[in-house]
Parts: structure tokens; C-alpha cells; sequence
């Protein structure tokens, strides 16, 4: 071979690489830039969020907390992490988002997650509360089912987590079997939460949850008024109605179908925001600080898709109508005595 041609070789050789690096580098930035790479479809199906409401609503509000991690000379954004944690919610599996996102690492995914997570957390004031104007409430629970009076409806559910390990894991397995978070919400008449209580272990029952709570110690200072509606699980009280378990009127009959239906709106609540985090309803693999961060911030975020309209008209679970468990603890006497006077009033 002469020595133009061996040169020619080289320069062909050259270029073809050099194509080859370019092609690289573009499918990398691509897949960096979810903005650009995928439609607006698909972009929500991996995040739940539309792609301006993520630029405009989610990153404001954690942007300045996060700085840019460096894997392998490749720089990781704040936009880019909170895109994974929130890949992370609507899968809960770190091998799916190392799958879908090129040079970020299993670890990276974790601590990324823990980051966002925490700091989506921080928001709880401002997107967890009970609205200020309570009449207005008060008339869309009214509207239901004609069941007066009514702030919210609570109810629990348990987040599954894995084996938490040491001297108290046992206190985290619930009456079901498995290892989980109780977690106790709040919800108002449109299916929004209002109150959150995410780090109670799966063996502690719902109402002693309720009684340790700065919800229960608000509304019997006054500075919640109105009633709650809970299931039989709950001891009735004079601001948390619970269904008669043995109605022999026509009225006790009444006021059960109205409660029932009325309070349907908490496992409403928990049916949506769980079809749209999964990672609710999967085994979180988070160490258990972490699990109590993810689930506060799957929470401000769906209240977030709720002012946003970034729910889907068809992920509401069907409609379930139950009175619920026996009384775990004795009511309050003046509970009882409130609900029949109500009963007879209303009902």
C-alpha cells in the first residue's frame, strides 16, 4: 500500500469515528434532556407532571436547595434530579430509571431521591392544610350527601416498606404481615389532603395514631372547627363522627349512608394518589427516614397535580361504600351522646 493510500485509510477512519462520537454524544443529550426527547405523552406518562409544570411549579420550589453532582465528568442538574425522584415515584424501581437514563448510577439514583425528597418535603406548610375558608368546605361535603358540618374525612393506609432491621423491626409489621408505614390522612371534599401523618410503624393502629396527633389537640382547642368523618376503627367524638354499628331507626339508617358515602372520599383520595405514585404501593426499598420524606412529598405533589390539573379523569378508583372496622377503643361517652343528638337533628 502506497502512502497517500495509507493516509487516505486514516482520514476515513477518522471520520467514521468521529461520526460515531457525534452520534454518542447527541443520544446522550438527548436522553439528558428529556424535554426534547420525549413528547409531551410520554414525558408525563415517566413523571406525572406536564413539562411546563415541572420548569414552572416544581423546580422554583427546590432549584436553590439543589446543587449539580458530578458522575464521571458528567453534570447532573437540578432539573435532571428532580426528573429522576420524580421517575423514581411513578416506578419505585432504581433499575428502571438506571435503565432509562444513561451514566446515572443505582447509588446516584438513591441519593438523589433522598435529596428531592426531602427537600419536596420541606413544602408541607404550604401545600398540606385545611383551607381557611371552611364554609366553603363545609357546603361541597354538604352537597354529597346532605351530611351537615363536615371539615374532612380520615382515614389510613399502609405504605409496604422492606425489613427496617434492627431491635424494633417487629414494630413495623403490620396485623397483614408486612413491614409498612400507617400512614393517616385527611382528606376535603374534591379529594385533597389535607393532613398527613407519615411516620407512625405499621403495628400502631389508626386511632392511636389519631390520638398522638396535633390534628386531634386542633380540634379540640377550636382551632379546626367543623367534623370529621372516620370509619368504626375510630372512637366516636364530639368533632370525629363515626357510623352507628347497630342502626335501628330509620334516622341512624339515614345518617349511616350519608356518613358512608360522605367518607368515601378519603379512599378515593388514597385510590388516586396511590395509581399515581406507585411507588406507594410497591415495597420502597428506602431506608425508613428517607420512606417518611418520599411519602409527605408524593402527597404535596399530588395536591400540586390537583391545582394543576394534571389528573387524568380516569384513574379514580371505583367507588367503595363500607362502615369499616369494629371500634379499636371505647368511644368517648360525650361523643356518643353528641351523635344521637345530631342524629335526631339532622337526620
Amino acid at each position: 500500500m502506497s502512502g497517500s493510500d495509507e493516509e487516505f485509510d486514516n482520514y476515513l477512519d477518522e471520520q467514521v469515528n468521529r461520526q460515531e462520537s457525534v452520534t454518542i454524544r447527541r443520544v446522550i443529550r438527548d436522553f439528558q434532556n428529556p424535554f426534547e426527547y420525549y413528547s409531551e405523552v410520554e414525558f408525563k406518562q415517566r413523571y406525572r407532571f406536564r413539562k411546563e409544570t415541572v420548569l414552572n411549579v416544581l423546580m422554583p420550589l427546590i432549584s436553590h436547595n439543589l446543587e449539580k453532582l458530578t458522575k464521571r465528568g458528567l453534570p447532573i442538574t437540578p432539573v435532571y434530579q428532580l426528573l429522576i425522584a420524580l421517575r423514581f415515584y411513578a416506578s419505585a424501581s432504581f433499575q428502571i430509571i438506571s435503565g432509562d437514563l444513561i451514566s446515572v448510577s443505582q447509588p446516584t439514583v438513591s441519593r438523589i431521591v433522598k435529596r428531592v425528597s426531602y427537600l419536596i418535603s420541606l413544602q408541607i406548610k404550604r401545600y398540606i392544610k385545611f383551607p381557611e375558608n371552611s364554609e366553603y368546605t363545609k357546603l361541597k361535603f354538604y352537597q354529597i350527601a346532605q351530611f351537615p358540618g363536615v371539615r374532612g374525612c380520615i382515614d389510613c393506609t399502609h405504605v409496604a416498606i422492606q425489613n427496617p432491621g434492627g431491635n424494633f423491626a417487629e414494630v413495623f409489621r403490620n396485623r397483614k404481615k408486612f413491614f409498612s408505614i400507617n400512614t393517616q390522612l385527611v382528606c376535603g371534599p374534591e379529594l385533597e389532603i389535607y393532613d398527613i401523618v407519615a411516620d407512625r410503624p405499621g403495628s400502631v393502629h389508626d386511632n392511636r395514631i389519631f390520638q398522638a396527633s396535633t390534628l386531634k389537640a386542633k380540634l379540640e382547642g377550636g382551632e379546626i372547627d367543623g367534623l370529621l368523618l372516620g370509619d368504626s376503627g375510630y372512637g366516636c367524638q364530639t368533632y370525629l363522627l363515626t357510623p352507628v354499628l347497630r342502626p335501628e331507626s330509620d334516622a341512624e339508617q339515614n345518617y349511616n349512608k350519608a356518613h358512608i358515602k360522605t367518607r368515601n372520599t378519603v379512599e378515593r383520595t388514597i385510590g388516586v394518589w396511590k395509581r399515581i405514585f406507585p411507588c406507594l404501593s410497591k415495597k420502597l426499598a428506602t431506608n425508613l427516614t428517607t420512606t417518611c420524606h418520599v411519602v409527605v412529598a408524593t402527597a404535596i405533589l399530588y395536591n400540586i397535580c390537583r391545582l394543576h390539573n394534571e389528573i387524568e379523569e380516569n384513574i379514580e378508583p371505583p367507588v367503595i361504600r363500607r362502615i369499616g372496622r369494629r371500634n379499636a377503643n371505647p368511644s368517648n361517652r360525650q361523643g356518643l351522646v353528641f351523635r344521637r343528638i345530631f342524629i335526631e337533628r339532622h337526620f
